[in-house]
């Protein structure tokens, strides 16, 4: 076992099937720097810094990646990181698809790694989207004019479940998808709860 190793990312990397290389040398990497200490969260390898979340090793079907968790703020010469989604304010990821990318992007990841740990030692955070800035799809609107109690119950969820609503809702291309999913989630909404609860 690795010195400053976590016993679950030992049994996360053995038991890997896909990506196990590219990984366990994206770990190597990241525990160069002496600052970050191994963790295990979400099911994956986590490295942070006094407790606060830096940059995280996964994987998917197409490709593995490093997500740094503020990597919004990273300042990104080679232009090398990726929004997953639009939704993903904050997280950015550099992806890879074969062992040789990876050993020789080493320095460049480095650097990466570097400056990540330099915004967290600086507590710098990332400016997110206020609730007000999503847009609220006209068939929301209406029960919410309609409804009372709905209004009061959407208005009492965090603003991160305000957000995770309305982006899912507006997101539907069609008036009756966005209005099925709308009905679908009401009871949700009414409890308080998130769409993920």
């Amino acid at each position: 076992m690795k010195q400053n190793s976590h016993p679950k990312v030992e049994q996360f990397l053995y038991k890997a099937t896909q990506w196990k290389e590219e990984m366990t040398l994206l770990r190597d990497i990241v525990l160069e720097n002496k600052e970050l200490t191994e963790d295990y969260k979400w099911m994956h390898p986590c490295y942070t810094l006094e407790d606060k979340n830096v940059v995280l090793i996964h994987g998917f079907k197409e490709y593995c990646a490093l997500l740094f968790h503020k990597g919004a703020l990273l300042k990104d010469p080679e232009g090398l990181l990726i929004q997953q989604t639009e939704n993903v304010q904050s997280a950015r990821q550099l992806r890879f698809t074969t062992l040789a990318q990876i050993k020789k992007q080493r320095s460049v990841i480095k650097d990466y790694i570097k400056e990540a740990v330099a915004i967290e030692k600086a507590g710098l955070k990332v400016t997110l989207k206020e609730t007000a800035e999503y847009e609220v799809p006209e068939e929301f609107q209406e029960k919410l004019d309609n409804d009372a109690a709905l209004q009061k119950a959407f208005q009492s969820l965090t603003p991160g479940r305000q957000r995770g609503y309305l982006y899912y809702f507006s997101q539907a291309k069609q008036s009756t998808t966005r209005a099925s999913r709308i009905e679908k989630y009401l009871p949700k909404i009414m409890e308080g709860k998130g769409m993920d609860d």
